[in-house]
């Protein structure tokens, strides 16, 4: 596995507010493979393990953070990011 970048602040407290208010959205993001994946579900938990953050959707998938492309329509800023 590759290492952790850590994304954007802003981008990650997107994340929270989305799983705070429980919105479904469309989350597009990169699996293993490295293939593009697009699911519509809720992100009803972000939190870090092992020096890496993770979202969980309500379709039980986890998805580590900078795997993500695009959330509710906003793509994933590739230039700044957030220390753990």
């Amino acid at each position: 596995m590759t290492p952790y970048v850590p994304i954007d602040c802003s981008f990650h407290d997107r994340l929270l507010a989305h799983a705070t208010l429980r919105q479904t959205v469309e989350i597009t993001f990169r699996t293993e493979a490295n293939a593009p994946q697009t699911v519509h579900a809720r992100i009803t938990d972000v939190y870090t393990r092992e020096g890496a953050e993770y979202c969980v959707l309500s379709t039980g998938e986890t998805i580590r953070l900078d795997r993500l492309v695009r959330v509710d329509g906003h793509d994933l800023p590739g230039e700044a990011s957030c220390q753990i």
